[in-house]
């Protein structure tokens, strides 16, 4: 891949992690709010945000920021371009493990748990205080590899 296709891939890689990071403080800020709801309010509402959060925008800078993640980190291992190697290796390595893996491993299962409860009742008010806890918490994580990405797609841009 010729270092103008590889630098458009990285300015994109840029622009993709930042987006998702904003996404993910966003989120991280709402979460105080939600969390001051009586637990029947908030569950519902946050099960009302799982639902649009998966639609395609969201979803198309998601993973779509994830496959390019994967093509760069690939493309990098392979070429090892003289300038950047490193920090684009490093931004994959963050957005992938950081912000998808966990994503798949720590937020989703919980969304799952929450969508089969009825937000109303016994079940949802007890597994909500440890819900917004354990979901903010790791959501912080994504906001910062996120981030972290993006920073270091940048510095792999510049170096």
């Amino acid at each position: 891949m010729g270092d103008g296709a590889y630098a458009v891939l990285t300015a994109l890689g840029v622009l993709g992690t930042g987006l998702v990071a904003g996404v993910f403080c966003a989120f991280s800020t709402l979460m105080r709010g939600l969390a001051a709801l009586p637990a029947a309010r908030g569950a519902a509402a946050m099960q009302a945000v799982n639902v649009a959060a998966v639609r395609p925008p969201f979803m198309a800078v998601f993973l779509g920021t994830t496959v390019l993640s994967v093509v760069l980190t690939v493309v990098t291992l392979v070429a090892w371009p003289d300038e950047g190697a490193v920090a684009s290796v490093v931004g994959g390595a963050l957005f992938l493990c950081g912000s998808f893996g966990l994503t798949v491993a720590a937020n989703v299962p919980r969304n799952e748990r929450l969508a089969r409860l009825d937000p109303g009742g016994a079940e949802a008010a007890a597994y909500w205080p440890e819900y917004v806890r354990g979901w903010t918490r790791w959501n912080h994580v994504r906001t910062v590899a996120s981030a972290g990405a993006a920073l270091a797609y940048l510095l792999a841009l510049t170096g």
